[in-house]
């Protein structure tokens, strides 16, 4: 049956956790035969500043992949600071919803966080038009801002948590990203019926094993080195400072080893030059790259690195970039609270597992991988075969099935 769906989301285009869902999710939505139509915005995040070739209009639509994209224009803030963030998360919810009434009219919303204003709009846009609305809950927001110390505990904090709970109560279904989240909402009241748990993936179409791009590493000094990489969101939930503790740790005995750090956020200004202060030749960091780079710098790794701060928080989500990380057929050392994240890379054999914060255990983590070739080969295995349980076709899948029942008023 065809299906209409209109959703939610900031902002399409980018190389974040929730763009990439959102999007490689809608490719297959679209080649079932399923008509998607996606409100976001000009990309630009993390910098807050337009990708070449976007302009921050009021109204603009294109297609891709069969998705209908309809980007609204919003106020554009850099991500860091929560006040100007702020804005631009009302300016988005303000102009979506208005977009979003005179879209043809869907079967469904949905909408998609981790920061909810996007989910406030859906909300008031599924309930001004008499439509089911589904919420993806991909983090535990305000929580999460907390626990990177963005916001304090008060007044501000308190409103938001309501309005989280309004919008769990409210939805017609609750898509959860991790057990823990939907352990969460219960506790917190929400009915178990309603939350749906579709855990993220990694989409094999485009993350395969492949060689090593040597004109990449050549450029990025990387050629013949031993290289453990981050990717991803430079921001303060990640704690990268740790990293670079490691690799001062492992500078002076293991000459072959480099920590590859790509991506933006709030915290790269300051990794940037702390590495240069610490003369941490070691650590090589680069920009954010497009998306459709992404396979060819995963491919100079040899060690994917997913580092999480030491927060309570953190111990419930699973970073996407994990998965990504599987499809390329990489061992992990998952340096993070125990949790989710934890117990999933340990029953899928895919790599090593640290308490966050615990510097002295990822360096020899990090040394035990570079001199000890059969584990490292054996882990590689098993996240490539755990990969096929992830995927996003199977998460686009499973979504479907939520979309039916809501829809069929189950």
């Amino acid at each position: 049956m065809m299906r209409w769906y209109v959703a939610h989301t900031q902002p399409l285009g980018e190389s974040n956790a929730a763009a990439t869902r959102v999007y490689e999710r809608a490719v297959y939505w679209a080649r079932w035969g399923h008509h998607v139509t996606v409100l976001t915005t000009a990309p630009n995040f993390p910098e807050g500043k337009l990708f070449a070739g976007y302009k921050n209009r009021w109204y603009q639509r294109e297609s891709r992949d069969g998705i209908e994209i309809v980007r609204v224009k919003t106020f554009i803030a850099k991500n860091e600071g929560f006040a100007r963030r702020t804005l631009d998360f009302l300016s988005f919810m303000v102009a979506a919803y208005l977009a979003g009434l005179i879209a043809k009219q869907p079967d469904v919303v949905i909408a998609t966080s981790p920061q909810f204003f996007t989910a406030v709009g859906g909300w008031a846009l599924a309930a001004t038009r008499r439509l089911p609305f589904i919420f993806e809950l991909g983090d535990l927001w305000p929580r999460s801002i907390v626990a990177v110390g963005a916001l304090q505990a008060g007044p501000v904090v308190g409103l938001l948590e309501r309005i989280e709970l309004f919008l769990y109560r409210h939805a017609t279904s609750v898509v959860a990203l991790t057990q823990a989240f939907k352990n969460d909402l219960v506790r917190r009241g929400i009915p178990a019926r309603k939350i749906a748990v579709i855990r993220n993936g990694v989409d094999l179409q485009r993350y395969a094993p492949r060689p090593r791009d040597e004109a990449l590493a050549a450029a990025w000094g990387l050629s013949g080195k031993f290289v453990i990489g981050y990717v991803g969101t430079h921001g303060m939930a990640h704690d990268l400072g740790k990293v670079l503790d490691a690799a001062e740790e492992l500078r002076d005995t293991e000459a072959e080893l480099r920590f590859l750090l790509v991506g933006a956020g709030a915290e790269r200004d300051q990794l940037v030059a702390a590495a240069r202060q610490r003369s941490l030749d070691n650590v090589v960091l680069q920009p954010l790259q497009p998306k459709e780079r992404m396979a060819a710098v995963w491919s100079l790794c040899n060690v994917a690195l997913i580092h999480l701060k030491n927060m309570p928080a953190f111990a419930e989500v699973i970073p996407s970039k994990m998965f990504e990380a599987m499809g390329m057929g990489l061992p992990i050392v998952l340096a993070a609270p125990e949790g989710e994240a934890s117990r999933l890379l340990i029953e899928d054999g895919a790599g090593l597992w640290v308490a966050a914060g615990d510097t002295a255990a990822l360096a020899a983590a990090c040394r035990r991988l570079l001199v000890d070739g059969a584990l490292r080969n054996s882990l590689a295995a098993k996240s490539l075969k755990a990969a096929a349980r992830h995927t996003r076709e199977r998460q686009a899948r499973l979504f479907i099935d939520v979309i039916d029942q809501v829809v069929a008023g189950n």
